[in-house]
C-alpha cells in the first residue's frame, strides 16, 4: 500500500517537480507530480501524443492553452480532460506548500470521452 502524501520533498525549494509513476501498462500510465511553486518557461508548450486526465490532490494550479486568454484555476477536487496535442502550459502552483497533482495519460480515438 501507498500514500498520495508519503515522501514529499521536505523542503519548497525543489529545482525541479517531482514526477512518479505509480502505475503503468501498454494503455495507460498514471503519475503523482508534486509542485512548489512551479511554472512552465514563458516559450514553452506542452504538446502530448496522449490525451491526459489531470486532477489536483491538494495546493492550486493554473494551467494556460494555447488560444485560450485567461488561466484555468484549480484547486482540490478539481480535474480537466486535455486531448492529446492541445498545448498547454502551467502558470503557476502554490509556492507555499506542496501542490500534489494525478495525472492520467491515455491514448484514445473517442472525443467525446
Amino acid at each position: 500500500m501507498s500514500n498520495l502524501f508519503a515522501d514529499l520533498p521536505a523542503g519548497l525549494n525543489l529545482a525541479e517537480e517531482l514526477v512518479e509513476v505509480l502505475i503503468q501498462s501498454q494503455h495507460v500510465r498514471v503519475e503523482r507530480i508534486v509542485s512548489t511553486g512551479h511554472a512552465s518557461p514563458d516559450d514553452f508548450w506542452f504538446d502530448q501524443e496522449e490525451d491526459e486526465w489531470v486532477v489536483v490532490v491538494k495546493g492550486a494550479v493554473e494551467l494556460l492553452f494555447e488560444g485560450e486568454a485567461t488561466p484555468l484555476s484549480m484547486k482540490p477536487g478539481d480535474h480537466v480532460l486535455i486531448r492529446a496535442h492541445h498545448k498547454h502550459r502551467v502558470v503557476r502552483t502554490t509556492p507555499d506548500e506542496p501542490t500534489i497533482w494525478l495525472a492520467v495519460f491515455f491514448r484514445s480515438d473517442d472525443s467525446t470521452a
